[in-house]
């Protein structure tokens, strides 16, 4: 579990899970609102799908408490940066800060990894809701584009501990 001690507006404790065979159905109904279709996958599974079929994604189930309410995937990219990805936050849990407890929680993490690598993510430039959510949580686009997407990097601090009790899933 990585648990970085962050809670929702509604006061929920977010935390990232292994996918297993508790959860993974759950993981696999999570769904965008239909407008976010452009940027996300429609389902949860097509993120699970992609973990099981490559060597460069884990993916996590992100709960609120007790529910599974989101997916989230990390990678390392050949240039030994860290990779934030598939992160799908089921409709209706959406407005409530789960997207921003989620990046909040890994970002650290991953960061936190040996050599304190850089953490990235990309999103479509159409996508302001994420553009804003991640400038906001200290992302700035590269000037690279990946897959048509703004790649963005988690700006350079000093090295950071491992947050809270977290433990490699």
């Amino acid at each position: 579990m990585i648990d970085g001690g962050h809670r929702d507006r509604t006061g929920r404790l977010v935390t990232l899970r292994p996918v297993d065979d508790d959860n993974w159905r759950a993981v696999a109904d999570v769904a965008p609102r239909d407008d976010q279709r452009r940027f996300v996958a429609a389902l949860g599974a097509r993120y699970l799908l992609l973990s099981m079929r490559s060597q460069v994604w884990t993916s996590l189930a992100v709960y609120a408490d007790q529910t599974v309410v989101g997916h989230v995937m990390w990678g390392v990219d050949d240039d030994g940066s860290h990779w934030i990805g598939g992160m799908l936050i089921d409709a209706a849990e959406q407005g409530r800060g789960v997207g921003r407890a989620t990046v909040r929680t890994l970002a650290p993490w991953l960061a936190a990894r040996d050599g304190n690598p850089p953490v990235r993510l990309s999103y479509h430039p159409d996508n302001t809701g994420a553009a804003s959510l991640y400038t906001s949580l200290g992302f700035h686009p590269t000037g690279e584009v990946e897959d048509e997407e703004v790649t963005a990097e988690l700006a350079p601090g000093p090295p950071r501990p491992v947050p809270g009790s977290a433990q490699h899933p």
